[in-house]
């Protein structure tokens, strides 16, 4: 029987699917440091090392995986790498130690490694250029709804039944969909709305050439990669600060923090997306400005907003300036993708994941030694509410980037769509 359609939204659903059950069992965590915590006896700047763990093989793995994805069936490689991480997901609800912990940790990383990678590759074959600004900021949803999952119903779960029995019940979605994807999702044919692209394949130095030799594309990496790293270390924490600063339970933390995570975050990715397709067209450094001004104002917005201590105005800050922040996610992922010959899109993906690896480490490790030297004085809530402060201000520098990127972000597209570059994959 025939199951598999050449429908590009059917496409988009199911791999936006996965790359939110994906962000589930990488968030999760974030509600459950302070249950980890208490069991295992450790400290902020310890309990961050899942964040490590997590992008210990995940960022070597991963550009391995894609150059392989650049050749071969991109969903035989997101299928078996979703029912990976989903096993090593549960495996960490069986740990008995905090070893076993980080090592199971460490396979969902490898899983992620294995099966993300090929997801925006796919979806920019199944979109035109012109449409890729709202194809990858659907795609790009993943980390808000994702947020949304793992801090509400992981929060839930783990107060009513413990954290244990969270990683077990988030590994279910992926082993399903994993299977849907393997039976209903056809491989696209690689760069059919780039024409005149080449099936050969670009080594990778051409790759890293377009991404940090162009100047545009280096500073959209490295702002990009800077807004991440403030992100997932404030989102880490922030289920942990209502615990602390305001006394609630883990259930209320994560419905606070999933709140907040998810849907002014979806709202703004979303609604970047759809304004960088709207004016990028003619003025392509559109692309650029719109998230560089909106963390512009972002920035001391949550810098302010963190430091309340009435909760139902923090939270509401905070919302709004979150959902500033959030506004560089998807059109960035899509202004690179179209920066790419269409079979570098995988390896690009990888290397993006292992930079946003590394600063997913980053920014929890540096966040919660903050965290830990700051509550010596000021006790572990009002402590761990000024490092957030500290580090929301951090947004101020990567939107520097985002503007340095729109001035010659015209002129590299236009580089790049060249009939040389487009042939021979160079920069």
């Amino acid at each position: 029987m025939r199951t598999r359609t050449q429908s590009p939204w059917l496409a988009l659903v199911v791999i936006a699917s996965i790359a939110t059950v994906g962000f589930i069992d990488r968030i999760v965590v974030n509600v459950l440091v302070e249950p980890v915590k208490a069991e295992f006896g450790l400290t902020d700047a310890q309990v961050s090392l899942m964040a490590w763990a997590f992008a210990l093989l995940n960022i070597g793995a991963g550009l391995v995986v894609a150059r392989i994805a650049e050749r071969v069936r991109r969903l035989t490689l997101i299928s078996f790498g979703t029912i990976l991480w989903s096993v090593a997901t549960a495996a960490c609800g069986w740990a008995g130690s905090w070893v076993q912990l980080l090592v199971a940790r460490m396979g969902v990383g490898l899983g992620e490694a294995i099966g993300l990678p090929g997801n925006q590759s796919v979806v920019a074959d199944y979109f035109p250029a012109n449409r890729r600004g709202l194809a990858i900021s659907c795609l790009l949803l993943s980390p808000p709804l994702g947020a949304f999952i793992g801090f509400v119903g992981g929060g839930w779960i783990a107060q009513e039944f413990g954290w244990r029995m969270t990683f077990l019940i988030a590994a279910i979605p992926g082993l399903v969909m994993g299977f849907v994807a393997w039976f209903f999702v056809p491989e696209p044919r690689r760069g059919q709305h780039d024409p005149g692209a080449s099936d050969d394949v670009p080594p990778l130095s051409a790759v890293l050439s377009r991404l940090f030799a162009l100047p545009s594309a280096r500073n959209l990496v490295i702002g990009s990669a800077l807004a991440a790293m403030l992100g997932f270390g404030l989102n880490f924490f922030f289920a942990s600060l209502m615990v602390r600063e305001f006394d609630v339970g883990l259930a209320e933390a994560g419905l606070y923090a999933g709140l907040i995570a998810s849907l002014p975050a979806a709202l703004s990715v979303v609604g970047s997306g759809w304004l960088g397709d709207r004016f990028g067209e003619g003025n392509p450094k559109a692309y650029a400005l719109i998230p560089a001004i909106s963390l512009a104002i972002g920035a001391p917005l949550y810098a302010f907003a963190i430091l309340q201590t009435d909760l139902a105005l923090l939270l509401a800050l905070v919302s709004i300036a979150t959902f500033l922040n959030f506004g560089y996610l998807g059109i960035t992922y899509a202004t690179l993708q179209n920066l790419m010959h269409p079979r570098m899109r995988a390896t690009a993906a990888a290397i993006l994941n292992g930079v946003y690896g590394v600063a997913g480490g980053l920014g929890p490790s540096l966040l919660g030694f903050l965290s830990d030297r700051l509550s010596l004085e000021h006790g572990p809530a009002r402590g761990l509410a000024i490092a957030m402060a500290v580090s929301g201000l951090g947004y101020l520098w990567a939107s520097a980037h985002y503007f340095l990127a729109s001035r010659q972000l015209a002129s590299d597209m236009a580089r790049v769509r060249s009939p040389a570059a487009v042939a021979g994959g160079a920069a």
